[in-house]
């Protein structure tokens, strides 16, 4: 789920940047595209003691998931 296009489906890149505020934003493109959209809940803190790439490894997992999926809570507050 995308802020600016709402769902969209199919081969996606995906990236996770972090902000030196410790908030981490997620950005999908379709595969060979130009323009990024922001995954929905994006930005959101980066969750304490988790490494950007744990956390960008979650968000993978959930897209992979797929169902409109948002950004991933941190780990364990069952949100």
């Amino acid at each position: 789920m995308t802020e600016e296009v709402g769902c969209i489906t199919g081969e996606l890149t995906v990236v996770t940047t972090a902000f030196p505020t410790g908030q981490a934003w997620v950005a999908v493109q379709y595969r060979g595209a130009d323009e990024w959209y922001t995954l929905t809940g994006t930005p959101t803190p980066l969750p304490a003691g988790e490494s950007l790439a744990h956390y960008h490894q979650r968000v993978l997992d959930a897209v992979r998931t797929g169902g409109e999926t948002v950004a991933p809570p941190a780990a364990g507050t069952g949100q």
